[in-house]
């Protein structure tokens, strides 16, 4: 994001809040150049920081802070469905699951159930405000008004007690998931009015709030991309950890290139996970296919199976996987089955006819 659009520190404290602005921090190397700090009376740690207590009930305002870089608890925003997945404050063990420092799973129970409830239950709902970290410094952008839970979900998706282990030791901690709602700008005569006790007597509350206390009607921030095929250093991480890993990689397998198909079944199983049987193919009866598998779609109840076939390149960062890659990979895909491409390296950007491939 160009740093024209960014609010400056000492212009802060006034500032109304716009989705995917950029507001910058201080300069003194201390915890005052926290921007969060100076833009809500929220302090200036944590992923949850609030105005209120959790535990009378009485919270007025949440802003949640992401970092979007824990591999343990990967936050996560979908820009396609306006949900946005957060996870709780119990993450190591130790502790029950609602007896947390910032009381944070302790607010997501009790915002989830009122949710769920009558108008009046929904009106006691704070407003919870998304910001997450934007490098260099303390930067920080704003990502959206969100409202808990979302209208193609279930309760139990809504918000989950999920199990992790540290270890050897086992505990549990929250994934909660949010809709962020068609607000484009949070004005700051509306947080004023937040901040003292009237979010919702408000002439300044967003109708996508109202429309979600009054009725639990969902108006989601839909923003379906606009680019087709992205330019190769965007396909590749943005940071020195991710490119070691992939030099590590690369590195580990060198001299022995079909060896990195295995792996690339499970890093497919990361971002796939209804993924079911996955089977890596003999090298000499692969029909230019590394993998075949199923994936699967649908309600619990009521699932189906799709085949998929996946092809691997464990190639160097000099090398983009082009048109005759994926081409070559379309031509195999037999009935009804669709294609994952799992590689190292960025795609080349010229555009194919025909991509129904997941890239990686």
């Amino acid at each position: 994001m160009a740093r024209s659009l960014a609010v400056a520190f000492s212009a802060l404290d006034d500032s109304s809040l716009v989705v995917d602005r950029v507001y910058e921090g201080g300069t003194s190397g201390t915890f005052a150049d926290d921007p969060l700090a100076l833009l809500l009376p929220v302090g200036n740690q944590g992923g949850f920081r609030y105005k209120g207590s959790p535990k009378q009930r009485a919270v007025r305002l949440v802003a949640l802070y992401t970092t979007s870089t824990e591999p343990d608890w990967p936050d996560s925003l979908d820009p396609q469905t306006g949900i946005f997945t957060y996870y709780g404050d119990n993450r190591s063990p130790g502790r029950d699951l609602h007896d947390t420092q910032r009381d944070g799973n302790l607010l997501l129970r009790d915002v989830f159930s009122q949710t769920h409830g009558s108008e009046q239950d929904r009106a006691a709902v704070p407003p919870f405000l998304l910001f997450e970290k934007s490098a260099p410094g303390r930067r920080i952008v704003f990502r959206g008004l969100l409202a808990p839970g979302a209208a193609t979900l279930t309760p139990d998706d809504e918000l989950a007690a999920v199990w992790r282990s540290s270890n050897g030791s086992r505990f549990q901690n929250y994934r909660a998931r949010f809709t962020v709602l068609d607000v484009a700008e949070v004005t700051r005569e509306w947080l004023d009015d937040i901040l003292a006790g009237k979010a919702n007597d408000s002439r300044h509350r967003p109708s996508a709030w109202a429309s979600w206390v009054h009725g639990r009607t969902y108006q989601p921030l839909l923003a379906p991309s606009t680019t087709v095929v992205r330019k190769k250093a965007e396909q590749l991480p943005q940071d020195t950890g991710g490119h070691s890993i992939l030099r590590e990689i690369r590195k580990f397998y060198r001299g022995n290139e079909h060896g990195f198909e295995a792996c690339a079944v499970q890093l497919w199983r990361l971002l796939a996970p209804r993924t079911t049987r996955c089977d890596v193919t003999q090298p000499s009866r692969d029909g230019g296919r590394d993998a075949i598998g199923e994936y699967t779609l649908g309600p619990p109840s009521d699932p189906i199976t799709i085949d998929f076939a996946l092809e691997a390149k464990c190639y160097s960062d000099t090398t983009s996987v082009g048109v005759r890659d994926v081409s070559r990979l379309i031509a195999r895909l037999r009935h009804r089955q669709f294609g994952v491409f799992v590689t190292l390296t960025g795609r080349h950007t010229q555009k194919s006819a025909r991509t129904p491939i997941r890239l990686c």
